[in-house]
């Protein structure tokens, strides 16, 4: 006999697999590069945000084992007990400077950072305004917030500034890059017109160590400053972990009050250390963001004539399927060829445009592109010929 709970869950899990819906965990071996092996068989690895191909480097990995030996495994305690050590510290300083704010707090997820500044700083009466279109964790964050939110159609500055109200504490936000669809917010533009009237907030975990001088991000592309900018790691990075820029009272505050950040353990000092690596390597090493951005035009010159394509200014390249089936027929016989692509479906997305997600990295080459353009033109005619 089951319980209300138990029918439920089982209820739900059906559902998911009627609907072609259900998620599966595959466990992966990981090569050097983007390749990926998966019972036996190998994969050309085109799903990955590692997009500086900086996760495999042998001189980041140097860097943590380096960390591991100075430091040890994990941090053993949350941050404000005594999980903060210097390698933390220097971190947060270095972001610092590199970002030009006045503080850096670090959490362990970019999930976490996001739900801790607005569990945080909103309280009943207070305005949230979202891109419809912004990360589960900021709406997930607003939904159960006493705030009030309201989104705001996607880029749509019209209808931002309709909803903007100067007589109520109110935050906005917006990632920098989205990761489903790969376009910019407008950051100056929403900087106008949340001028003395809102803060700004960016989630910038797809543009951080891409866009802007030395990697400095989307904000910085764009000539403007948010007053609170979430960079994470486990993106151009190569690790984990993210971190909220702000200025030093809101940092302050945060310390008090974030409970992700005050209940947490802390990141491990060796993880730190790597990511001080990480940053230097991000802000050096140049190249790696010029291929990237040849690997763009080789892309939009192999994929610009197949149905569904989508330009955009960064590594993320969706391609519109439309339907689950189709979809996940495509998906299946690029992995016989080979390639390993997101397969991206409602809810993450909305209704009829489930997509490949393919993102470019720096690990990546031109034939590389063109072997899967070939294999994607392959497979969509055996799909749709059915």
């Amino acid at each position: 006999m089951m319980t209300l709970l138990e029918k439920r869950i089982t209820a739900a899990l059906s559902q998911r697999e009627e609907n072609g819906l259900a998620r599966k965990m595959i466990p992966f071996e990981r090569k050097q590069g983007d390749m990926l092996v998966h019972h036996g068989q190998s994969y050309l690895n085109f799903s990955s945000n590692d997009y500086l191909g900086l996760a495999t480097d042998p001189s980041l990995v140097s860097a943590w084992q380096d960390g591991l030996s100075r430091y040890g495994c994990g941090s053993a305690a949350s941050p404000l007990v005594t999980g903060f050590h210097q390698a933390h510290r220097s971190l947060e300083a270095q972001l610092c400077e590199w970002l030009g704010y006045e503080r850096a707090i670090l959490f362990s997820s970019g999930f976490s950072a996001n739900q801790a500044v607005i569990f945080s700083l909103l309280k009943k009466d207070d305005l949230l305004l979202q891109d419809r279109l912004n990360h589960a964790s900021l709406m997930e964050a607003g939904a159960l917030s006493p705030a009030r939110m309201k989104r705001f159609r996607h880029n749509d500055m019209t209808h931002l500034e309709q909803l903007i109200s100067p007589d109520e504490a109110c935050l906005v936000v917006t990632e920098g890059v989205f990761s489903m669809d790969g376009d910019h917010a407008p950051l100056k533009d929403i900087r106008r017109l949340t001028a003395e009237r809102a803060l700004m907030m960016v989630d910038d975990a797809h543009g951080i160590g891409i866009a802007g001088p030395d990697g400095t991000g989307s904000c910085a592309a764009s000539g403007v400053k948010a007053e609170l900018l979430l960079v994470t790691f486990g993106k151009a990075f190569g690790l984990s972990g993210a971190a909220l820029l702000c200025d030093q009272a809101t940092g302050d505050y945060l310390m008090q009050f974030a409970r992700h950040h005050v209940y947490s353990t802390a990141i491990p000092p060796s993880q730190a250390h790597a990511l001080s690596h990480a940053l230097q390597m991000i802000q050096t090493q140049h190249w790696r963001r010029e291929k990237l951005q040849h690997l763009q035009q080789c892309y939009d010159d192999a994929f610009s004539s197949f149905a569904g394509y989508v330009s955009t200014p960064t590594p993320v390249k969706p391609l519109i399927i439309g339907d689950i089936e189709s979809l996940q027929t495509t998906s299946e016989m690029l992995k016989s060829k080979g390639f390993w692509v997101g397969a991206i479906r409602p809810p993450t997305v909305p209704e009829g445009t489930a997509r490949l997600r393919m993102t470019l990295t720096a690990n990546h080459t031109e034939m590389q592109i063109h072997q899967l353009a070939s294999a994607l033109k392959e497979s969509i005619e055996v799909c749709f010929d059915r």
